[in-house]
């Protein structure tokens, strides 16, 4: 495993809507590991992959709550119900926060590392993680979707 670097604000493979996984690999297994590593040694709770310079539709995600750590591919929004507005900060953007209305709640289908389809229903912190992670597959980053900037300790 590694740390891999994060990609930061103008990056454009941020901007890039990732490809679909069609086989899950030992390297696709190895470059989950080192999202994971990463997440973690970055102090997040969600880390996609272009934010480490893949365009694969493939997210991290372990918001410390009874699901544990989350391997995702290819997942994707299924439903999603209410509105909650709530601060956001993301990885490729630090020293930013800012306020962004997301759904309350989401049903999120994927893959697993081990190629099970599951989904996943969530609500609050891990809902918001799921819905950010899963922008960034879609080339959408959360300062696209922010209503009022909280701090900002950079220039974009």
């Amino acid at each position: 495993m590694a740390i891999r670097l994060i990609r930061k604000t103008k990056d454009p493979v941020l901007r890039q809507v990732s490809r679909e996984v069609k086989e899950i690999s030992p390297p696709l297994i190895a470059l989950m590991e080192d999202m994971v590593e990463t997440m973690y040694a970055a102090e997040g709770v969600g880390l996609a992959a272009p934010q480490v310079g893949i365009n694969k539709r493939i997210i991290v995600i372990d918001v410390q709550d009874e699901n544990g750590l989350l391997k995702l591919i290819n997942p994707e929004i299924v439903s999603g119900e209410g509105k909650e507005c709530s601060v956001e900060g993301c990885l490729s953007f630090p020293g930013i926060a800012g306020e962004v209305e997301r759904d309350e709640s989401v049903t999120v289908r994927a893959l697993t590392p081990e190629g099970k389809t599951v989904e996943i229903c969530a609500s609050g912190l891990l809902a918001r993680a799921l819905q950010h992670e899963i922008d960034h597959l879609d080339g959408i980053l959360f300062v696209d979707r922010v209503i009022r900037f909280i701090e900002s300790d950079e220039k974009e």
